[in-house]
């Protein structure tokens, strides 16, 4: 398993984040550590197998276009009149000789190694993250030379890759911008090859261009950082002004000149007092923190209560969890909810917002209170769809 402990030790922690993190590219080699084992050829023959996965959600790619379905695939429907399509083994292998590029998109949806890591990566950079599956045979570009619209962070799992990195043709390019890069016209900055277990690090709004060097099977996982941009900044703010009637009152549109000056006054005073304030910023991370829904999971067999055994093993679902304590109570945000507890509840609390799958056991262990106590407080977290039971020890 890759935490945000082992992120930080391979990105190069706060140091990364002050110095590299959203300026420069930078890749890190593995030095002979070993490669972890989050996705091999194996498990990716079981998901192709196993799933029903429809482009673009798995596709094929050439020379920056997507091969059509049907070239490697059969449109098989049941009985139900559900219809999906069937890879061919003989012409998927085909379509990748030729020079295509696999890709599957949200594999860590999938695979619970790759998710388990997009999760310590989440805790590091503290926004989402998605994790896309890439696996390719020959020296062709499978995508040509392109740029992303958010961050990346890229891991060789098997074989090795080849990147051109041209650099940025446009400061800061976004999703939904109102004009897109020009295509870069000088040669690369970098040309590199990554190899089992190195790391690569690329800014958004980087053009590249990537390979199967030297044409041996290579497959790598792209963690995409979720944007978080001044646009994302403001739309939170406006939302939040709507606590102020100024905000929330109808626009004088058919007022008199001198009204419509005196509302925009008015408006401007409110906008202008939150920019003002010191802790907007804190206010606003942490609403990113606490709002976002994490990755839900079923608790089954347990549907309302989670039992009071010290085998029940937990986990906290939500990545970004936020404990705060007063000289009163203590207080768990997650997955946009707020729950109140005793302060005898704080250590358990600490403990869940760490991430790691923890038995009730353990937890009223460290805190102090009983099984039964500790399973309460598991079970309103589980109902607020912010942890989960994920096993069961006899």
């Amino acid at each position: 398993m890759i935490d945000s402990a082992s992120w930080a030790q391979r990105l190069g922690g706060d140091m990364f984040l002050a110095q590299t993190c959203f300026r420069a590219h930078t890749v890190i080699r593995s030095d002979g550590a070993a490669v972890p084992s989050l996705l091999t050829w194996e498990d990716l023959n079981e998901i192709v197998a196993v799933h029903r996965l429809e482009p673009p959600r798995m596709r094929l790619s050439r020379a920056g276009e997507a091969v059509p379905a049907t070239a490697y695939s059969v449109l098989r429907t049941n009985r139900r009149g559900v219809s999906w399509y069937q890879p061919q083994p003989a012409e998927f292998h085909a379509r990748l000789a030729d020079g295509a590029s696999l890709v599957i998109d949200a594999i860590d949806q999938m695979h619970p190694p790759v998710r388990e890591a997009a999760v310590g990566l989440e805790r590091f950079f503290r926004t989402p993250v998605q994790v896309n599956a890439y696996a390719s045979w020959t020296a062709e570009e499978g995508f040509g030379t392109h740029w992303d619209d958010h961050d990346v962070v890229v891991l060789q799992l098997e074989g090795s890759k080849r990147w051109k990195i041209y650099g940025p043709t446009r400061q800061s390019p976004a999703w939904r911008d109102v004009e897109a890069p020009k295509a870069p016209t000088s040669e690369p900055i970098a040309d590199i090859v990554l190899t089992a277990g190195d790391l690569l690090y690329l800014p958004r709004g980087w053009w590249h261009a990537v390979s199967a060097d030297q044409g041996t099977a290579s497959l790598h996982l792209t963690f995409g950082l979720a944007t978080q941009t001044g646009a994302e900044f403001l739309g939170w703010l406006c939302d939040d002004l709507r606590t102020s009637a100024t905000v929330r009152s109808d626009i004088p549109r058919f007022s008199t000149p001198e009204e419509r000056m005196d509302y925009l006054a008015s408006v401007r005073k409110e906008v202008l007092a939150a920019l003002e304030d010191p802790a907007v910023l804190d206010r606003w991370e942490r609403s990113l923190d606490t709002t976002h829904p994490g990755h839900p999971r079923l608790s089954l067999p347990h549907l309302a209560t989670v039992p009071a055994q010290p085998g029940i093993t937990v986990q906290v679902t939500v990545s970004r969890a936020r404990v705060d304590q007063d000289a009163e109570a203590v207080t768990f945000s997650g997955a946009g909810r707020e729950w109140t507890f005793g302060l005898p509840a704080a250590p358990l609390l600490r403990r869940l917002a760490d991430g790691e799958p923890v038995t009730l056991g353990d937890l009223a262990a460290e805190s102090g209170l009983t099984v039964g106590q500790s399973a309460e407080v598991v079970t309103a977290l589980v109902g607020g769809q912010a942890a989960a039971v994920i096993g069961a020890t006899r």
